[in-house]
């Protein structure tokens, strides 16, 4: 492959946005958080006494540039901090809209004031917006008309988000409401941003407002987009990645790798005329997105590779997706290919890596004021390189810790029930052999006891620790201390063990499965196995991305849950239940 010009000029991809991610991701090495220098080093004798610093740019013999750490011998792969910045940007989107109500001059002594005194009423827009001009300065600025004043039928406006969040197919949506299909789509574009603003306008105070500790599980869900042509039977499978609070519930990111607002055959073109391909991944104008040459590649590699399912003992299956991981061309590409899939006509496929990138530092961002945040991650070397590149100064500082979580999510209710009542008898014999300990100091010496048998597991020997608690929805449970710096006590140590759950995030997932009908899990084609189609599946990508943005702001502040509160009530973002027409008529 040959070098473009940004490659020859840079060692390892420049800071964009203050983000530079390719320094070493080993928290206990002296390099964790200090990035590669992006000039050429000297090299010969003297080098070190020339200001060479302790990294080597290599390759990885697969094509995907790494560095290597001087100091612990561990290989990061080189990223695109350009890439991650707009899928950033991407995701903080809606956090930057924000209608002005006051004087937008921020030099004006009017520019904070909201008192209509203030201010002259200067006509209205073409779209029906009410127009003001500001007495002390003379500028004009728009205050938004409510968001149904075009609407034929704004009484239905809620009664579709309803129905679209209660498991109702569009075509019976629009049976039962009188409405056509375009009239449903129009619609569920207008709740989505509704929804986006309403939930923008609660969490934009979050970076200023102390939360003390979060305990957000990390995990990620596929959905499939049905083929629509006969001759191509292709599936389409996206991947949303969310972070759930496991206290709370509250999902505060949910982001799909799919960007609708590309054109594929723009794109294409220019990456053609700007020589993308002769280029290193990261080194990319286009490095976040799957380019369709680089796609058939990768499924011609997936399929020389073709790996049987593993399925045993959680170790086991431990062991397997270690071994999975470090096979990958680039150990943090998460995507699944082969021969049944294909890339989106219309809008354009993320890589799932950088969606991964993108989605931690948008946690970052909205986490900027949090005392400490404990992250619980499916075992997956993308999201502990994801996680531990945006928080790495703040793991340092003792602000952040991450673990691995793995469930043994095939067990069968009948392994469950036996999982459990073994589980018990063995708590009945804690019991008898110590006495004068409470429930809680029983469970912190089991805890103590599972430390005790840790195993190490994969290439890196990670340390493992087997959950003595199991319970149905996590039945079989180990964990592994990824940031293992802060020198805690064992008993400290033991209760954080204690809280890894994947439970919050892995709950919100089975309800988008059971409430949204264009989102449940599909079955698989008799033709070919490999090949899955629902009935009720979506035909256009752009759909999943605008339900999960519903889905996730109807969970939060809508739905009630066993304590008769919502996840925003238990977070402080809301003193009750929202209703619907609170949403839908948000300005």
């Amino acid at each position: 492959m040959l070098k473009g010009p940004s490659e020859l000029d840079e060692r390892v991809p420049i800071e964009v946005g203050a983000i530079q991610v390719n320094f070493c991701k080993n928290p206990q090495c002296q390099n964790f958080g200090v990035p590669a220098s992006t000039e050429k080093q000297p090299r010969g004798k003297g080098a070190d006494e020339r200001g060479r610093d302790t990294y080597t740019v290599c390759g990885s013999g697969r094509g995907t540039p790494m560095l290597h750490c001087n100091l612990c011998g561990q290989y990061p792969t080189i990223k695109s901090n350009k890439a991650i910045h707009e899928e950033l940007t991407r995701f903080w989107k809606p956090f930057d809209v924000k209608a002005h109500s006051t004087c937008p001059n921020q030099d004006c002594p009017s520019h904070h004031i909201m008192d209509r005194a203030c201010y002259y009423s200067f006509g209205r827009t073409k779209a029906g917006s009410t127009r003001y001009r500001c007495k002390t300065c003379g500028r004009t600025f728009v205050v938004t008309s409510p968001p149904a004043i075009r609407h034929r039928k704004p009484h239905k406006n809620a009664a579709v988000f309803r129905l679209l969040m209660n498991k109702m197919p569009f075509r019976r949506i629009c049976e039962v409401e009188g409405i056509t299909l375009s009239t449903l789509y129009r619609k569920i574009d207008f709740l989505r941003r509704q929804c986006l603003a309403f939930a923008a306008a609660r969490e934009r105070d979050l970076p200023s407002t102390a939360l003390a500790r979060l305990y957000i599980g990390v995990d990620r869900q596929d959905y499939m987009i049905n083929w629509s042509d006969a001759d191509d039977r292709r599936n389409i499978i996206f991947r949303a990645v969310g972070s759930a609070d496991n206290t709370t519930g509250y999902v505060f990111g949910l982001h799909l790798n799919f960007d609708p607002s590309l054109d594929p055959e723009c794109i294409e073109k220019d990456v053609i005329a700007c020589g993308d391909y002769d280029i290193k991944p990261a080194y990319r104008q286009y490095a976040r997105l799957w380019l369709r040459g680089d796609y058939l590649d990768a499924i011609k590699k997936a399929r020389a590779e073709r790996r049987g399912s593993r399925v045993g003992a959680l170790k086991q299956n431990i062991a397997a997706s270690y071994q999975d991981a470090d096979a990958r061309d680039d150990i943090e590409a998460p995507d699944t290919l082969d021969n049944d899939l294909t890339l989106p006509e219309d809008g354009m496929q993320v890589r799932g890596e950088y969606t991964m990138y993108g989605h931690f530092f948008f946690l970052r961002r909205l986490f900027d004021a949090t005392e400490k945040v404990r992250f619980f991650l499916d075992q997956d070397s993308a999201f502990r390189a994801a996680c531990l590149s945006a928080f790495a100064d703040r793991i340092k500082e003792g602000r952040c810790d991450a673990f691995y979580v793995r469930i043994n999510s095939e067990a069968t209710i009948d392994q469950k029930r036996q999982i459990l009542a073994d589980n018990r008898r063995r708590m009945e014999v804690m019991k008898r052999l110590h006495p004068d300990l409470k429930d809680g100091e029983l469970k912190l010496l089991m805890l103590k006891e599972k430390m005790a048998q840790v195993v190490n597991i994969g290439r890196w020997q990670d340390r493992w620790v087997e959950h003595p608690f199991p319970n149905m929805g996590e039945p079989e449970k180990a964990m592994c201390y990824l940031t293992d710096i802060q020198n805690y006590d064992e008993d400290h140590l033991a209760w954080l063990y204690n809280k890894a759950s994947l439970h919050a995030i892995d709950r919100f997932f089975m309800q988008v499965r059971r409430r949204v009908s264009l989102l449940e899990r599909p079955i698989s084609s008799s033709a070919s196995p490999g090949r899955r189609w629902f009935g009720y599946g979506p035909y256009k990508p752009v759909m999943i991305g605008k339900l999960l943005d519903i889905f996730r702001v109807f969970y939060n502040f809508v739905e009630v849950g066993k304590n008769k509160q919502t996840p925003a009530m238990r977070l402080g973002l809301a003193k009750g239940k929202v209703s619907v027409d609170d949403i839908v008529y948000y300005q």
